[in-house]
């Protein structure tokens, strides 16, 4: 083999090797699973569409839709909560008639929270739990609470806002 062609070989070798490692690389706006409510809980990583740049600047979920219906107050059970992905916002009903609202964004590294059960908000990436009357950590990896968001309840309807 000539100088040459091991220099081609390398290139062609070395490029098929960068475009296969960059295929997970893009956005994954317009992906069906990406608004999907089970997170493996066996992840140890958030993926690319699961980590904001920074988890502080994680866009607040009443700041694009407030006065949104988001629920029926019949539909979060009392001492759990649900998750509304989209929204990126977990609703909670610590106590019978006491709904709080929190954002769905782990404060650890960013990934979506994936379960409400047994008085926490569970994040699937590290372990971290919250719990649903305050956002308070409850179990780390997370140092900080799940920051609170607003909501208003009226008669049966909780909007955001």
């Amino acid at each position: 083999m000539t100088e040459g062609s091991t220099r081609r070989t390398m290139l062609t070798t070395g490029t098929a090797a960068l475009a296969a490692t960059c295929v997970g690389c893009g956005n994954n706006n317009g992906n069906s699973s990406a608004g999907s409510t089970e997170t493996p809980a066996s992840s140890e990583t958030p993926s690319a569409a699961e980590t904001p740049a920074s988890p502080a600047a994680s866009p607040t979920a009443g700041s694009s839709a407030a006065g949104k219906a988001l629920a029926q107050t019949s539909e979060i059970p009392e001492g759990g909560g649900t998750i509304f992905k989209d929204q990126k916002i977990v609703v909670t009903q610590p106590a019978k008639g006491e709904f709080k609202a929190f954002s769905a964004i782990c404060t650890h590294m960013g990934c979506t929270v994936a379960k409400v059960a047994d008085g926490t908000i569970d994040c699937p990436c590290h372990g971290s739990k919250f719990h649903i009357a305050d956002g308070s950590v409850a179990h780390g990896p997370a140092t900080r609470p799940l920051p609170a968001e607003s909501i208003t309840v009226s008669g049966n309807s909780i909007t955001l806002g």
